[in-house]
Parts: C-alpha cells; sequence; structure tokens
C-alpha cells in the first residue's frame, strides 16, 4: 500500500510525498490521486520518493503521465529520491532520470522547478 499526500507552498510550488511501494498495488492506490495533485493550479510540483521503498515500471508510468500533465499546462516537474537506493537505481536503469529532473536535495529540486 502507498500513502500520498501534498503541501502547497505558496502560489506556485506544491509539494507532493509518496511512501510504500509503487507496485501495482500501490500505484493504483495513488495514481488518480497524483495525476490530479500534479494538474493542479501550481505550476511548479515536485515529488518526494524518499519514503519509498520499491519502484516497479508501473509507477514509473505514472510519474511519467503526472510529468506530461505539468508539463502540459507550462510548468516543470522534479523528483527527489535517496541516492543509492532501489528506486534511484529504477530511474536510472529505465533513463527516466533523463526526462524528470532527478535529485537528492528537496530544496535543490524546488530551487530547480521555481527557476
Amino acid at each position: 500500500m502507498s500513502i500520498i499526500s501534498h503541501d502547497d507552498v505558496g502560489q506556485h510550488l506544491r509539494r507532493i510525498m509518496i511512501s510504500g511501494r509503487l507496485d501495482t498495488t500501490g500505484t493504483r492506490s495513488i495514481a488518480a490521486q497524483l495525476v490530479e495533485l500534479a494538474d493542479g493550479s501550481r505550476k511548479s510540483v515536485v515529488v518526494d520518493l524518499s519514503d519509498v521503498k520499491f519502484l516497479a515500471s508501473v509507477g514509473i508510468g505514472a510519474l511519467i503521465t503526472s510529468a506530461k500533465a505539468v508539463k502540459a499546462a507550462g510548468g516543470k516537474m522534479a523528483v527527489v529520491v535517496d541516492p543509492g537506493s532501489s528506486v534511484m537505481m529504477s530511474l536510472e536503469a529505465t533513463g527516466l532520470d533523463e526526462l524528470i529532473p532527478v535529485f537528492t536535495s528537496p530544496a535543490d529540486a524546488e530551487k530547480a522547478v521555481l527557476s
């Protein structure tokens, strides 16, 4: 099971925090809410995956869908991941880190999407 929450920072930034496992079951439980939160009124979105323990291809698909929604609205999205984690390895192995900017620090990710 996965848990998703968000925090709006000012008028332009939305932080989305996800914890748990983004396998088939976990992704299904949060996918619609992730797209809804990413496609909101905030132009800058940071998705924090620091508390995600496992990232499957279905979870990667949900991230891509959300990033496309943010971009279509004229915004930017970045992801925060713990360095050396299995989630980071999944992002690098699939090349997602080349499509969506990946940071190890929430502050760096926020700075990048707000610039």
